[in-house]
């Protein structure tokens, strides 16, 4: 399962940016501040276990997903985290 977590401050997009998708969208907090938690850069995907265990970060602004080495790459990192 894929799941977007929105960076806390930027939940003026939210409407636009669930229009027509499916995916889940979670809306980080100050309060919570996961993203800072967590470690995030924008546009990273963090993969995880089954567990919920971290197991890999694949930043999209790095690693283009039109080339396909790097979504092979990706794909292979969220197929390896079952």
């Amino acid at each position: 399962m894929l799941i977007n977590v929105n960076a806390a401050g930027y939940e003026s997009g939210n409407a636009d940016f669930v229009t027509g998708k499916t995916g889940p969208l979670l809306q980080d907090t100050t309060a919570v501040n996961a993203w800072s938690l967590w470690q995030v850069t924008y546009r990273d995907v963090i993969v995880v276990d089954a567990e919920g265990k971290r197991r890999a970060v694949y930043n999209l602004t790095q690693n283009d997903l039109s080339v396909p080495a790097n979504l092979a790459a990706l794909k292979a990192l969220l197929l390896g985290a079952r």
